[in-house]
C-alpha cells in the first residue's frame, strides 16, 4: 500500500512539471544593429591612406587577418575594419552612430578636420 501511494504521488508530481512545461532562461535583449551603409570617401581605402587621413589610430586590435582601428573625437569615436589583401578599410562604425547608418559622417568629418597626430 505504501508503494502504491508512493508511486502514485511520484507521477502526479512529474504530471505537474510536465504541465508546466521547460523552464525559459531570461532572454537578454540586444538592440539591432544600425543598418550597413559605407561611407564612400573611406570605403576600400587602404591603410596607408586611413593613416595618412585620419592619423594615428588610438588603439588597433588584429584578429587573425583583420584589423580594427579606433579612433577617438571630442564627441565620436570611429571604428573601421580593415581585411583583405592588402589590408583595405569594409566597414566604417561611430559611436554614437548616424541615424540611417553604421557610420556618422558628421563624426568622421571631425576627425579627419584634426588627424591624431602620427608621431
Amino acid at each position: 500500500m505504501f508503494r502504491r501511494l508512493a508511486l502514485l504521488l511520484t507521477l502526479l508530481a512529474v504530471a505537474g512539471c510536465a504541465a508546466q512545461g521547460p523552464a525559459r532562461a531570461p532572454q537578454a535583449r540586444i538592440p539591432a544593429a544600425p543598418p550597413r551603409g559605407e561611407p564612400g570617401p573611406y570605403l576600400n581605402m587602404a591603410a596607408s591612406g586611413l593613416m595618412a587621413a585620419l592619423g594615428r589610430p588610438a588603439f588597433v586590435r588584429k584578429d587573425g587577418a583583420t584589423e580594427m582601428w579606433r579612433y577617438d573625437g571630442a564627441a565620436c569615436r570611429a571604428f573601421f575594419f580593415l581585411y583583405g589583401a592588402p589590408p583595405a578599410v569594409r566597414h566604417v562604425e561611430t559611436l554614437p552612430h548616424g541615424a540611417q547608418n553604421a557610420a556618422d559622417l558628421a563624426c568622421l568629418t571631425a576627425l579627419r578636420a584634426s588627424p591624431a597626430k602620427t608621431s
